[in-house]
């Protein structure tokens, strides 16, 4: 599930009257929001503190912002329209971002004691040389570009209908312009700014959804039980929307279908490089035990407010009208906000303008980790070796150079594929995004932690085989051919019948790890005990990470 785009209507429920005010606070906001983070940049010029903070954020500071980190456009425009419209179906995938963090609680401390930050330090755990590298910075790029671009283009989108001027050509010009706005912040800021503006963003966030909920349970008399009634009788389908299977991309293989879903969210989500690079920003392996703790309770909280802002969304604006504004209802949170209280109210304007904001304050913030971290991977894993083997003696100060580099061209090439493909249903990308973190980043690191026979042909055959078969089934699957919300609905080529590849891809690869590492001849992994040694003493591999294969 991802945004698509609105409808004109979305403007109308506005009106007009509305609309100058929120537009007007909403330029203040992105104003003062990009002078903050300025304020908060530091000239810092060693390559670690610039992207770690120097380690120094407490457990609790540090878990807010790995709460922030799960507070992107994306789910705070998706779940709650998925809720609206299919109930059951929606719910369950609000969940999967509490299971995502039970996950990563289970690796944070293994990451932290291990002293890397990076997937090209993580994949060297275990093996030798540059290909391991190279491998990680190649994963790094396919999941990272399909993030920053759904993001800018549903940032796009969501201005050009708070203007009234939902056409084509205004959502590409208010995306490019919104674009590069987000592409100085992220190439001006570090880890601690992006922090602060993390910690920021969930209380007010949580804040936000509170008092959209609280306005529209006033509305049935405080009830819940009201609420729910009526979003039951106002959905599509009042005797199904309760129960799984309302989701409206369903096939003949919906458990399986579905199952694959969860497992991708799951898995990738929970391995993405901005999520380890947070990680490793704690000071010990438990301080980042801590922080995730800390993030499972604020996300258990945001999802439960996501959940009742979407059975609140049925229940005051109604499936039908949501669906005639959005097929996919990701303008219910706005719809919502205009709808619980009296037209023409300035409370009604304060409230639009409140959600506008939290959304851009959403792209803003999860646009810049992601390109930070991916900027940081290729400073680090790419840029720094070659100039280490070269016998540069600026190394560090190129490295910053690379690392701000990097986030510009990332960012730009994100925008340009926004700008691109926005005639297009590419939304699936960010589905496809997470299934290679799924499928070549969580294998790897369960293998190198928990596997001694692990070594470096596995972890190669793991991470480009699992890429293979990401990119293959995608291709031929429903999302790109053969069905109506497909990319090219005409063409048929859609043999493998399930929406993404997890199911198949996840598990393959753990297969090709174990085999790869089977059939290396006898003495080629990385020494286990220095391995073991990095890995819990948090005193990093003793021997070189550089090391030619």
């Amino acid at each position: 599930m991802s945004p698509h785009a609105l409808s004109p209507g979305m403007a109308a429920s506005i009106g007009a009257d509305a609309r100058a005010p929120v537009i007007m606070a909403f330029l203040v906001f992105i104003g003062l929001s990009l002078l903050w983070l300025i304020t908060l940049t530091t000239k810092e010029d060693e390559p670690e503190k610039l992207y770690l903070a120097g380690r120094s954020l407490s457990p609790r500071f540090n878990g807010f912002a790995m709460a922030g980190e799960q507070i992107s456009v994306i789910t705070l425009m998706t779940v709650p329209g998925a809720i609206a419209l299919f109930g059951y179906d929606g719910y369950t995938a609000a969940i999967d971002g509490l299971i995502t963090l039970g996950i990563l609680l289970l690796l944070a401390q293994k990451i932290r004691d291990s002293g890397r930050y990076t997937l090209g330090d993580l994949f060297n755990l275990r093996a030798w040389g540059t290909a391991p590298r190279i491998a990680a910075a190649v994963i790094t790029l396919i999941v990272t570009i399909p993030l920053i671009m759904i993001q800018l283009r549903a940032a796009g989108v969501s201005t050009a209908l708070l203007l009234g001027m939902p056409a084509g050509p205004v959502q590409v010009l208010c995306t490019v312009l919104l674009g590069c706005l987000v592409a100085c912040f992220a190439a001006v800021g570090d880890l601690r700014g992006t922090s602060f503006m993390q910690v920021v963003k969930v209380p007010l966030t949580l804040l936000t959804l509170a008092v959209v909920t609280l306005l529209a349970l006033e509305r049935f008399d405080w009830s819940p039980d009201a609420l729910l009634s009526a979003a039951v009788s106002n959905s599509v389908a009042p005797d199904a929307y309760l129960e799984p299977g309302l989701w409206a991309f369903s096939t003949e293989l919906e458990p399986l279908n579905t199952l694959s879903g969860h497992v991708v969210v799951i898995l990738g989500t929970a391995v993405m490089p901005y999520l380890i690079l947070r990680v490793s920003a704690s000071r010990t392996g438990r301080a980042a035990r801590r922080s995730v703790s800390v993030a499972t309770g604020l996300v258990g909280l945001f999802v439960l407010l996501l959940t009742t802002t979407g059975f609140a969304a049925a229940a005051v604006v109604g499936s039908d009208d949501i669906r005639a504004v959005d097929a996919m209802g990701q303008a219910s949170p706005v719809l919502l906000a205009a709808g619980v209280l009296p037209d023409h109210s300035a409370s009604r304007t304060v409230l639009i303008t409140v959600v506008a904001c939290v959304i851009f304050l959403a792209v803003l913030t999860t646009v810049t980790s992601v390109a930070f971290a991916a900027a940081v991977s290729f400073a680090h894993d790419v840029f720094a070796p070659t100039a280490m083997r070269a016998g540069r003696s600026d190394t560090s100060a190129g490295e910053v150079r690379a690392l701000r580099l990097g986030v510009a061209v990332l960012c730009l090439a994100g925008l340009s594929l926004a700008a691109a493909t926005h005639r297009y249903p590419v939304e699936f990308l960010v589905t496809f995004a997470t299934c290679v973190a799924a499928t070549c980043i969580f294998p790897v690191l369960v293998l190198s932690f928990f596997w001694r026979g692990f070594n470096r042909r596995g972890l190669l055959w793991s991470a480009y085989g699992g890429l293979f078969l990401c990119v293959a089934l995608t291709v031929f699957s429903p999302t790109v051919s053969g069905t109506p919300y497909a990319v090219w609905p005409d063409a048929e080529f859609d043999w493998y019948p399930l929406q993404n590849p997890g199911l198949v891809s996840v598990p393959a690869a753990f297969l090709l790890g174990w085999l790869g590492s089977r059939m290396s001849p006898k003495g080629s992994a990385r020494d286990v005990e220095d391995a073991e040694y990095g890995a819990l003493t948090g005193g990093g591999i003793r021997t070189t990470m550089t090391g030619s294969e």
